[in-house]
């Protein structure tokens, strides 16, 4: 394997007092927490598009980072990134990757020629993979960069659009098996609209989902077994997305027949631009039973944007790997870190301390999130909240055997409601810091 960071060593496990920014601190991959190791727990992936390809470009300047990986053409540079991404999840003990099909490879001037140069970039990732071991978490079409959709793909006005996002797609789809990905991601990254005055919303959703099951049935005839996703985010670029948040995506999939072979992966960064939290949002899919993946970073709760910064809130990562817990650990999903270094991190070198941070910031998360549960004292004060519905009239309601005239009798039996439970949040904040900061 040819080496683009000669002065990065491999990254170990060091811990918290270690002062060597190249070196976790409370990541420890062979550690046990809550019965499986740190690594088994976390799956930590790398992103191919913020990784391999973000240069650190934005709406008011060009790139500041060199990603050109010592290429003279695209055909080079789509080998390059391979091998550099080797290198990365080498260097730091990452076992999983995910892409989208031109992140790997580029556009060219037909879709035939974007294939067949897509081909032999994924025949340098597969040899790379019986070399390293590394695997495929998940994959997915970048139907939104091209000038050809954008008014949509699945959801464009134009039946020629659609059609070429659905040969897109099962190109990506086909790579996927190829890699042995476990997953299969829709992000309906301009799938909505601007005004409702030139808009068939009913005919946008109808095609959307009619994509969705196009998709569901290739995969399923050549061998795809992992799940499907949906990413919820709320707008940008699009000024309204069809996929606003958890609980839309939800029915929406609920409506159309989807909810058997789809699940969410959820991104912190989405949940914030659609005024929820990264629990929140994690939440409403566990209780669905429809938790699938997580795209792992941050925003910036002053910035109106998506950031996709490298995640270093303890509180989020604590909180989203209580939700992890809960819900059994990832089954085919992980943590991918959508996320990239800041526009002034530019050198190469800072996309290892970007991920060390990010890493550590979950390591230490899953271990805290592990001692909430079982310090027990948030969930008992919960299930003592709820303790009325337990026995009496409200054991009634759920079981059915209530209707609203013997509901009624029993208040005007009762007069009046007479206790109260305190909902206490300022105590069960405190007993978190309390978990949280015990030195």
């Amino acid at each position: 394997m040819s080496e683009f960071f000669s002065s990065i060593p491999k990254i170990n496990y060091e811990g918290k007092s270690s002062k060597n920014p190249l070196s976790f601190k409370f990541y420890n991959p062979e550690e046990v927490i809550a019965g499986k190791t740190m690594k088994e727990q976390l799956k930590f992936a790398l992103s191919w598009w913020h990784t391999m390809c973000g240069e650190g470009a934005d709406m008011f300047g060009r790139g500041t980072t060199d990603k050109n990986w010592n290429a003279s053409n695209n055909e080079e540079r789509s080998a390059n990134k391979v091998c550099a991404a080797f290198e990365i999840m080498d260097k730091l003990g990452i076992d999983y990757f995910c892409f989208h099909d031109r992140d790997v490879s580029p556009d060219y001037a037909t879709l035939a020629e974007s294939n067949e140069k897509l081909d032999k970039a994924v025949d340098v990732i597969v040899d790379m993979q019986k070399k390293t071991g590394k695997k495929c978490l998940w994959g997915t079409a970048n139907n939104f960069s091209h000038p050809r959709y954008m008014s949509g793909a699945g959801t464009s006005p134009n039946a020629d659009v659609f059609a070429f996002a659905a040969a897109q797609i099962k190109k990506a789809l086909e790579v996927t098996v190829k890699l042995g990905g476990n997953g299969y991601v829709f992000w309906g990254g301009r799938e909505g609209y601007e005004t409702l005055l030139n808009t068939n919303m009913g005919l946008e959703l109808d095609n959307m989902a009619r994509l969705m099951r196009l998709a569901v049935n290739y995969g399923r005839s050549i061998g795809f077994k992992g799940d499907f996703y949906v990413e919820p985010k709320p707008k940008e670029p699009t000024k309204h997305q069809y996929d606003v948040d958890s609980a839309t995506v939800i029915g929406f999939l609920r409506k159309y027949g989807l909810d058997k072979d789809f699940k969410l992966n959820i991104e912190a960064n989405h949940a914030t631009l659609a005024m929820h939290t990264f629990q929140h949002e994690l939440r409403v899919a566990r209780d669905a039973g429809m938790f699938g993946s997580i795209d792992a970073n941050q925003g910036d709760m002053l910035l109106g944007w998506d950031t996709d910064q490298f995640p270093t809130n303890i509180y989020d990562t604590t909180l989203c790997m209580y939700e992890v817990l809960k819900a059994g650990g990832f089954t085919n999903g992980g943590l991918n870190f959508d996320s990239k270094a800041r526009r002034g991190s530019f050198e190469l070198a800072d996309i290892f301390y970007s991920y060390i941070a990010g890493m550590d910031a979950f390591a230490l998360g899953l271990r805290i999130a592990d001692k909430l549960i079982t310090d027990g004292r948030i969930d008992d004060f919960v299930t003592q909240r709820y303790a009325s519905w337990q026995s009496g009239i409200g054991a009634d309601v759920i079981s059915g055997k209530a209707d609203l005239a013997a509901l009624e009798k029993y208040a005007l039996d009762k007069g009046e409601v007479s206790t109260l439970t305190s909902s206490r949040q300022e105590m069960l904040e405190d007993i978190m810091n309390n978990i949280m900061f015990t030195l």
